[in-house]
């Protein structure tokens, strides 16, 4: 029996996000294993591929220390729920189930059996001065899934529940090196950033720690946000820095190839960091903050290099060792290549299908 799945998310396709890289990716690997899966999603502009519906234009709202595209606009929520009378889905896979617009309708209507995975962590507002309500709206999901036990643990805490914990994935062979560089091959030593430009991120820190390292090392920050601005102004007088601005998917996979460290300076907040293991697919070395989430990443420190989470000196000190091959690079290089390969977006989309059919077998038996 071929399965047909709703994948409902509730920000903008058209703004780059971590949320909106695993719907499109556990899209595609669910489609090339026959599951019919249709995403359903905001898009500011044209979808970017032929599977996806779009729910219409997004607005930016402010949430958990970021800027979340939603739709909550009573358009999207026809369009939405319209697309889903057609379908005539078996199951509605809901990510970010309760955040407001498309996929907190389908959780207030309920046509079908209904998945709901939570990427956040941190603190969330609504969940805690609307306890009682979220937690109403999320019994009706048959299934809830966490991306990581930071994110289960935050969920719990206000909503109550039992988490399947199922880590983001990646598409392991998008990030393979081909032996070709297109933009550092004789520039030097590159860093690469990428996130937006918000505190949570810790860009500043990053910046700061450049004034420690040689004159031949160059950073690339991609990427945008509220800092933007002021970081340029503050720091525009680096000419080692390039600001690369908001990359496409295909662009900032060859950035990843061709830079010679990825620096993640994050203060917090991150549930997960998918951004951490695209560069171990790639084979190259990372140096990030010591988060609880980006220590499960590592393996904690055996598959990346892990500073003091704030700290600019000790984020340059990490990053020249890095630089400069010093002990334990290269195997923590190799261990984070063998460490992408646990989290392909192919294994996730088999532990997806196969919480599928049990919801859907559940649900006919009923």
């Amino acid at each position: 029996m071929t399965v047909r799945v709703g994948i409902v998310c509730p920000y903008s396709l058209g703004v780059w996000g971590g949320v909106q890289a695993q719907v499109l990716g556990l899209a595609r690997s669910l489609r090339s294993s026959g599951v019919e899966a249709q995403v359903l999603a905001p898009c500011d502009g044209a979808p970017p591929e032929p599977w996806v519906t779009p729910l219409g234009n997004s607005i930016p709202y402010a949430q958990n220390g970021s800027f979340a595209p939603l739709a909550p606009d009573p358009a999207a929520q026809l369009r939405v729920l319209a697309a889903i009378w057609d379908e005539r889905f078996d199951l509605l896979h809901l990510h970010e189930p309760l955040a407001p617009g498309p996929t907190l309708t389908a959780v207030m209507v309920k046509p079908v059996p209904l998945l709901g995975t939570f990427h956040a962590s941190g603190r969330i507002a609504a969940y805690r001065w609307a306890r009682a309500g979220v937690r109403r709206l999320a019994a009706r999901l048959d299934l809830r899934v966490a991306v990581s036990p930071e994110a289960a643990g935050m969920a719990r805490r206000y909503l109550d529940g039992h988490y399947d914990v199922l880590f983001n994935g990646i598409e392991t062979s998008e990030f393979r090196s081909d032996g070709s560089h297109r933009f550092g091959a004789a520039a030097g030593t590159n860093i690469l950033f990428l996130g937006r430009h918000e505190p949570r991120k810790g860009l500043s820190v990053l910046l700061e720690a450049m004034s420690l390292l040689p004159p031949d090392v160059r950073l690339w920050v991609a990427g945008q946000g509220p800092e933007t601005d002021d970081l340029r102004m503050k720091y525009g007088g680096d000419s080692r820095i390039d600001w690369l601005g908001q990359l496409n998917e295909a662009e900032k996979r060859r950035r990843l190839i061709d830079a010679d460290v990825l620096a993640v300076p994050s203060l917090g907040g991150e549930s997960f960091g998918v951004v951490l293991l695209e560069a171990m697919a790639a084979g190259t070395p990372v140096v990030a903050s010591d988060l609880p989430a980006y220590r499960v990443v590592a393996d904690n420190g055996r598959c990346a290099e892990l500073f003091r989470t704030g700290d600019s000196d000790d984020l340059a000190k990490s990053i020249l060792l890095t630089l400069e091959r010093g002990p334990g690079v290269d195997d923590r290089v190799e261990a984070g290549v063998m460490r992408a390969e646990e989290f392909s977006m192919d294994r996730l989309a088999a532990a997806y299908m196969s919480r599928y059919e049990r919801i859907i077998a559940g649900s006919s038996a009923r």
